[in-house]
């Protein structure tokens, strides 16, 4: 048996919303956990987080890699923004301004804004535009709803900013907000189409400081909806960019209930590779303590 250290921590919340609950396994050193043993952890602790990241220091750098209950996750921004914000907020590096990790999507930047606002932000992979073949009427019937509900005056948009996303504008809040797909349906849909989460987008909002609200749908990964959520709302954030609609840095309430969404801040920034997409926010610890694994 081996003795993990181990925490829950809900991303996007100080504990008032109730966040995106992820787990958080910190290990002594790269490889003393397999890709089996960190699939079968995921799998244990699914209905319990959405998904587990598993933290290492081999180089001085941290490396992180993300599971659901159903396979590995290339990336998981709310995964990123707890544990990140969790160990800037008490580690040896809580004063560094910037600090660099490791994915499987590669090399990216996390900044630490503890102090001045309470929040970090994580640099999102570059995006990757690709090309969406789908109908609005695939779409609708994939998400159960009218075609009426989609906004028509905008193109469904497939953007990859880490995890492959379908970007579904609808027309107001209402319709964003009675959406309320079939699990193995909406699954089906996603595994057939190459897609990893669907993302659905209105400007009208229930807090007036934020610009749109947004949902996302993440059946691919052992759960239908992701109650607030980093490389889904980054991808978004790319194509506001590339549509030249991004008018600045701005906040996305996230859920399915009108009151207490959760909150995520979307930012852009010059890197040396180009135009990035951060996003931010803060993280609550629910639960800390060692995961016994038998292996």
């Amino acid at each position: 048996m081996k003795k993990l250290k181990f925490k829950k921590i809900d991303a996007f919340t100080k504990g008032l919303a109730p966040g995106n609950p992820a787990g958080y396994i910190l290990l002594d050193e790269e490889g003393s956990l397999d890709e089996a043993g960190m699939q079968k952890i995921a799998l244990e602790l699914k209905g319990f987080v959405n998904e587990v990241g598993f933290v290492s220091k081999p180089d001085g750098q941290y490396r992180l890699r993300f599971y659901s209950s159903e396979c590995e996750v290339a990336f998981c921004g709310h995964a990123t923004i707890a544990i990140m914000y969790d160990l800037l907020s008490s580690g040896a590096e809580n004063e560094e301004k910037e600090v660099p990790i490791h994915v499987k999507a590669g090399r990216l930047s996390v900044f630490n804004h503890i102090e001045e606002e309470d929040a970090i932000y994580i640099m999102a992979p570059a995006p990757h535009y690709l090309d969406c073949w789908l109908t609005v009427q695939q779409v609708a019937d994939a998400l159960d709803i009218d075609t009426t509900v989609i906004d028509d005056k905008m193109p469904l948009r497939l953007v990859d900013g880490g995890l492959r996303t379908l970007l579904v504008p609808v027309r107001s809040l209402d319709g964003c907000l009675s959406i309320s797909p079939d699990y193995e349906k909406l699954r089906i849909f996603c595994l057939e189409n190459g897609i990893d989460i669907v993302h659905v987008s209105v400007k009208e909002t229930r807090t007036a400081s934020c610009r749109f609200r947004t949902r996302v749908f993440a059946p691919k990964y052992g759960y239908l909806e992701d109650p607030a959520t980093g490389s889904g709302n980054a991808a978004f954030g790319y194509r506001l960019l590339e549509e030249n609609r991004w008018d600045g840095d701005f906040v996305v309430e996230q859920g399915s209930k009108l009151d207490d969404p959760s909150f995520v801040k979307l930012r852009k920034h010059d890197s040396e590779d180009g135009l990035r997409m951060l996003f931010g926010g803060c993280g609550t610890t629910r639960i800390e303590g060692f995961y016994c694994y038998h292996g």
